[in-house]
């Protein structure tokens, strides 16, 4: 009888670790091919983006353009582009736009391949800015309806009736919201505010299109509107029973206001003398 005998099994030994400067050499290696991947790819990237197809070939201009036809402000704004579709910074052509006088915010996009889309927001004029101590004749800044000092050509305005805000730097939104509150009351009177002035110790003064002057004093919005509507509600009977138009009126006084006419002589009280 034959008798079978097997090989008994023998378990594999694990290869032996290769030597750590043979490592660092392999990884070292692919490091390199790696960086050199990257660097021929970005080459070629660079020489891609070149291309003159890339090269920008139209810029289309929407929003407010109603102060600047198209022309004027790609005259003002092109020269102070610089690079193609990829390179340009949006950030730079941004502000080259908003360099355009009227232009108070641009948005510029890309559109694919070779286009720039800008959107324009222009200001919208609610009152000349006089900045305290200056000069009125040499004025050439407005506010805009969000309060925001501007420059630009005082003779572009169509609105003969602007207001005028004369202050402290930095106070202009602050002004602007309380002529928008207090112009309605002295409407309701047949008359309207064309100067607000704020003194540089927090004073308010209003000038009325009549000539007339209105000290408003000094207090928080609120106060002022209290001191306004109480003299507004009442001022007028006493304007129509002389028949005399308000020539100066104080409402620093806490339960009152003192009032002259024009062409009635009086004396002029304590507080009207007093320096603002």
């Amino acid at each position: 009888m034959a008798t079978i005998v097997r090989p008994r099994h023998r378990p594999q030994r694990p290869p032996a670790p290769l030597p750590v400067d043979v490592r660092w050499m392999n990884a070292t290696a692919s490091a390199l091919f790696m960086l050199a991947g990257l660097c021929g790819l970005g080459l070629v990237l660079m020489w891609a983006i070149r291309w003159p197809v890339f090269t920008l070939e139209s810029i289309r201009i929407e929003g407010d353009v109603s102060r600047n036809s198209v022309a004027t402000i790609r005259a003002n704004a092109a020269p102070r582009l610089a690079g193609n579709f990829f390179t340009m910074d949006l950030g730079a052509a941004q502000r080259a736009f908003q360099t355009v006088p009227w232009v108070r915010e641009a948005v510029v996009q890309r559109i694919w391949p070779n286009r720039l889309d800008v959107t324009l927001e222009e200001h919208r004029p609610a009152a000349f800015w006089l900045p305290l101590g200056a000069d009125a004749a040499s004025g050439d800044q407005l506010v805009n309806t969000h309060g925001e000092v501007f420059e630009a050509n005082p003779g572009d305005v169509e609105d003969d009736g602007l207001p005028t805000l004369s202050g402290p730097e930095g106070r202009a939104a602050e002004m602007l919201e309380l002529l928008q509150r207090l112009q309605p009351m002295f409407v309701a009177m047949t008359l309207r505010i064309d100067t607000l002035e704020l003194s540089g110790r927090g004073s308010w003064r209003a000038e009325l299109d009549n000539n007339a002057r209105i000290e408003l004093g000094r207090g928080t919005p609120d106060e002022l509107l209290v001191r306004a509507e109480r003299f507004t509600g009442t001022a007028q009977q006493m304007s129509r029973r002389y028949e005399r138009p308000i020539q100066y009126a104080d409402l620093r006084y806490p339960e009152g206001y003192a009032l002259r006419l024009k062409g009635v002589s009086t004396t002029l009280s304590a507080a009207e003398k007093a320096p603002r």
